[in-house]
This record gives structure tokens, sequence and C-alpha cells, in this order.
């Protein structure tokens, strides 16, 4: 019984998507929700399984085409089986005396994979010699292209050892330069920067790590805090948690906080839902998956989609500080930054503590400048003195 493979539904948020590649080849056996094709969009890449057991036996679209939602992307055989290669005798060649042959010319005809019976020897008794290779070759055709897929990097080679690439952009990187392009010109963005004590926090996580970890199966991290600590400071500035709607300002009864996290296709940002119901330990259980999902080439569009507010953390590869880009529609980002040792000021006395720079990118459209730096001094001391979390004070 012959099946369709189409191209998954997409979102009415997503016009196309383009083939990546095929994993099987017409003629080839498959599984059951075995991977026939993947398909990426401007935010993930969408896996395309077989239906049931069989044989693929035609591909309509190749890697490259551009499909859109429930397009017919090829065909296969349910329960069909693939057919055994046949294996057929080599023939006997039949006796042949190779003539004798110059090492010089021996040396050249293997340079040019060629055979004695591809040169005629002009010499003594057919003797090959290295005169004849060179006039083989030169009269040898050059072999015919061969057709393959077209490759999406054209390198060009200018006087020895200075090379370009010229690569097209994937989906995903041309959305994410669109997105922060919008964000640049269409908002009124603006950056307000404080700094953190981590001390309180890492002596907490360094006391109940292990403990943590026991009971609930998750490691403790900093970004579970800063994730519970927005969650509470958000619900305290509603104005952070809006987003514009035209000439109207929507105001959000959830914090949906995304996380940036960097994958190999580029920066994507999964969905935590409802944090303001979380616990820490469901906080970096949900974490820990999205980054797994991210780097497997998992994530599918429902992780992506939607989020009222979002925590980039430069800091993991090394930024001291940074200005994040909003992402629209939401009216703000929380940018953490590495620890650094800092002489510091407490109580009148100078001492040394393990310091964060943070930053609080806002739409000075629908957030005003006291609200927003309000909002990450909340952060500040929200993270500097956990307990509040906890007792939400």
């Amino acid at each position: 019984m012959s099946s369709e493979i189409l191209t998954p539904v997409l979102p009415e948020s997503v016009a196309d998507a383009t083939v990546v590649t095929w994993s099987k080849k017409v003629g080839d056996s498959v599984k059951q929700d075995e991977v026939l094709v993947e398909i990426e969009t401007d935010k993930v890449v969408l896996e395309v399984p077989a239906p049931a057991d069989g044989v693929l036996t035609e591909i309509i679209e190749q890697a490259g085409a551009t499909v859109t939602s429930s397009q017919l992307l090829g065909r296969m055989t349910i329960g069909a089986v693939a057919a055994a290669p046949k294996v057929e005798a080599a023939p006997v060649a039949a006796a042949t005396v190779e003539p004798q042959t110059a090492p010089a010319a021996r040396k050249l005809m293997a340079e040019n994979n060629l055979t004695a019976a591809d040169v005629d020897g002009s010499g003594k008794q057919g003797r090959i010699l290295k005169e004849d290779v060179q006039a083989a070759v030169a009269a040898k055709p050059a072999p015919a292209p061969v057709a393959t897929a077209p490759t999406p990097t054209v390198a060009v080679t200018a006087s020895g050892s200075r090379m370009e690439q010229r690569v097209p952009m994937t989906r995903l990187r041309a959305r994410i330069a669109e997105r922060l392009m919008y964000a640049k010109q269409s908002t009124a963005m603006l950056t307000t920067f404080n700094e953190i004590d981590m001390k309180p926090l890492m002596d907490m996580r360094n006391e109940y790590k292990d403990a943590f970890e026991k009971k609930h199966k998750a490691k403790l991290g900093f970004m579970s805090l800063f994730v519970k600590a927005a969650a509470v400071a958000l619900q305290r500035f509603p104005e952070i948690n809006a987003s514009i709607d035209g000439n109207d300002v929507v105001y959000h009864g959830f914090c949906d906080i995304g996380i940036a996290v960097s994958s190999d296709r580029g920066l994507v940002v999964p969905i935590l839902r409802n944090t303001e119901n979380m616990g820490l330990a469901d906080i970096e259980s949900g974490i820990a998956g999205y980054a797994a999902k991210a780097r497997e080439g998992k994530l599918d569009m429902n992780d992506l989609s939607g989020g009222t507010f979002t925590i980039t953390n430069g800091g993991v590869f090394g930024s001291l500080l940074s200005t994040p880009i909003l992402n629209p529609p939401q009216s703000a980002i929380l940018g953490m930054h590495s620890i650094q040792k800092r002489p510091v000021v407490v109580n009148d006395q100078i001492v040394i503590r393990p310091m964060m720079y943070v930053a609080l990118s806002y739409d000075h459209r629908i957030v005003d400048g006291q609200g927003a730096v309000t909002f990450l001094k909340t952060i500040k001391e929200l993270v500097e003195n956990p307990v509040r979390l906890v007792l939400d004070v």
C-alpha cells in the first residue's frame, strides 16, 4: 500500500520551510518512526518519521527545496521489503602481456590513474616511455561533471593562502537577523545596569546542592534562582511583563520566561511557562530538558512559541558586560554575566566579593526608567538574599 510523505503542519506564523536532507534513498527499507527527511523552518528543524515499516519508493522534493504546510515530499510502500542487491560474477579477464614500462613512465602513470592499456608505447618492442604517458595524459578527456545536490557553500581562493567563503544564511540565522533589526528599529530600547553580590547565593548553593540533587534529581544552578527572582519581580511590575499590540498594551497575568540557549544552529529561546507557580526543582528540570533538546535538535514549535520575558546568560561564555537586545513583542530582557571577584565596600569595609553585572534592556514606550531601575534593583535584592525567594517577602 502506497503512503504519502507530507510536510508537517506548520503554524500560521511560518509561511514555508526548507528540505534539509533525506536520511534514506529511494529503494531503502525503513522502520516505523525512523526519520525519513528533515525540514527546517525559521525556528526549528522538524523531523518527518516513517508511518510504518516499508520501502521508500519516491522522493519528490529534493534537499534545498522550499515547501509549504502538508506539501507532498515523497512516497513509500507500506509493508514492502527492499530487494536484495544482485551479485554479478566478475568477468574473467583475458590473459595479456603488459609491455615493459620505464620507471619514470610508471610513476607518471600512477599519478594520473593510467594503466598500460591506456598508453601506446613508442619504445623498442612497445616499451612505454615517459613521453608516451605525457601524450596519453594530454589526450585524456576531462571527466564528465557529476550531478549532485547544490551545496550551500561557495569558496573563492585568491593568491594561494587568501580564501573567502560565501555561505547562505540558514533560515534560523536569517530569522534571528530579521528580529534583531526589527527590535532595534521599532522599539525605544534603553538599558539599565546594576551589580549583584553573588556570595549569599553561592554559599546557599554550596550548602544545599548535594541534598537538592539527591532529592529532586536535578542540579541546583544559578539560573533557577534568577528565573524565580524574575517571576516574583514581574508580578510586582506588570509593565515589565506586558507587550504592545497595535495601540494597546497587553498585561499578561502569567510569567512565561524564555531562556536563551545556544545550539549548533544558533540561539534559540525555549519558554518556561507559568514560572510564578514553579519551584526551583521544576525550573532546573525544565532548563536541563530544553538544553538537551536544543543540542539534539529536538525542540518543537510549542517549545519556542510565546513568552512574556527573556533571560540570557552571556556569562557562560565569559561576557563581563553587554547590552541584550529585546525579543519582540516582549518589553524587557534580563542579561546575566560572568562572576568575577572584585573589591567592594561592605559595612564601610573593603572586601573581596564574587560580583556579577546584570543588565535590563527595556522598551521605553511602555516601561518608564524608574520602573526598569526598580525592577532590576528588586532582582538584585532577591538574589542577594535568597531566603526572600523562599518566604516571598
